[in-house]
């Protein structure tokens, strides 16, 4: 006897191995044969027989476990040899095997709850992920302070040039065709009233504490956290951070930390180029809708317009830096196994980095309205 269970029981009678099968092969006892069948061992080029006359109790259900039982020793490349079926046995294997052949059951729709409910929990997986980066992140910026000569500056600046410089063009293009729309739509309105010259009041007060600091940030999200999922996300496939830890190397020192800060430097500067291009856009629709000149048109943004309302977009520069690059950083961390999987953390990058945005800033209209500014 090479094998004792309690469902299937095998011996050898010459050349052939003989599967005893026995008690009840229904569905209160699938889960322990499915077990029984998973530890059959039995030598190569045999020739089996499942004998099935000491089974007492069978059902549809012990007909699956049967045909996966023939299946696994087929896919063992045995032959395999049934008998023992009584006359109701052998009518109920034939009848699924018939329904199995004619018409396989539909797989059950995913419902809408259960889509939903997954997606949630997701999410719910991703952002607790998230805060741990933001932990690891926190205690290497803390070890910074102990050893100040992990900074790296050259990556610094260099990510300071790629990530701000490299972005002014898209950002002013940007910006002054905003700073047109909003001159324009505000020009339809006002002249109903005669109230034309109010448009210089709306266009500086609006674009630069909310516009130009969302404007600004809603490219850079596309921009760079983007870049900085994929540049990581690569070095992930290709092994190279597993090679930097092997050397010693920490990679928040040598990759994260020197974005962030980069984007922490750069985005406070390119908010205020954003606010200069979006009111010259609005200048310029001035001019041309209404005619009123560049000079009233500055004269006037400069009574209005108090050096404030730059500085309170500007603050936000650095929380959204810190949010975008941060977000970029840590979905590059999460690539793993192909391609496909860059594709899809570097969206769901740009999505989470601007949906952080735009509830960050938010947060700072609240703070804002609460402090009386």
């Amino acid at each position: 006897m090479l094998m004792s269970e309690t469902y299937i029981r095998i011996e050898r009678e010459k050349a052939k191995l003989f599967l005893y099968c026995s008690g009840h092969w229904t569905l209160d006892s699938a889960h322990r044969i499915t077990k029984a069948m998973t530890r059959i061992q039995l030598p190569p080029k045999a020739r089996c027989v499942i004998d099935f006359s000491g089974v007492e109790g069978f059902d549809t259900a012990g007909v699956l476990l049967l045909l996966d039982l023939q299946e696994a020793l087929h896919k063992q490349g045995k032959l395999c040899d049934l008998t023992g079926l009584s006359e109701k046995q052998q009518k109920i294997l034939e009848l699924v095997k018939r329904g199995y052949s004619e018409a396989p059951l539909p797989q059950r729709g995913e419902g809408i709850l259960e889509r939903l409910g997954r997606t949630a929990y997701e999410e719910l997986q991703v952002f607790r992920d998230f805060l741990t980066f933001l932990g690891e992140l926190s205690a290497r910026t803390f070890g910074l302070f102990l050893k100040p000569g992990n900074f790296r500056f050259k990556e610094t600046a260099y990510h300071i040039e790629h990530s701000g410089v490299d972005a002014l063009f898209i950002i002013a293009l940007t910006s002054i065709l905003v700073g047109l729309v909003i001159a324009y739509e505000s020009l339809v309105q006002l002249a109903q009233f005669g109230a034309d010259i109010y448009v210089v009041d709306g266009i500086g007060i609006s674009i630069t504490r909310e516009l130009g600091p969302m404007i600004t940030a809603i490219v850079i999200a596309g921009r760079s956290a983007s870049s900085y999922t994929a540049e990581i996300g690569t070095m992930r496939l290709t092994e190279e951070i597993s090679a930097m830890r092997t050397m010693g190397f920490d990679p928040f020192y040598f990759l994260v930390i020197p974005r962030i800060v980069a984007l922490m430097l750069a985005l406070p500067l390119l908010i205020f180029f954003s606010d200069v291009m979006g009111i010259l856009g609005g200048m310029l629709a001035s001019k041309a809708q209404v005619d009123i000149s560049y000079s009233f048109f500055l004269q006037r943004l400069q009574e209005v317009l108090e050096a404030k309302q730059y500085i309170l977009g500007m603050i936000k520069g650095p929380f959204f830096a810190l949010i975008i690059a941060a977000t970029g950083c840590f979905h590059g961390f999460r690539v793993t196994g192909d391609t496909e999987s860059i594709g899809i953390e570097t969206t769901a990058s740009v999505v989470h980095a601007i949906f952080f945005v735009i509830a960050c800033d938010a947060l700072f209209a609240v703070i804002y309205t609460q402090l009386g500014y």
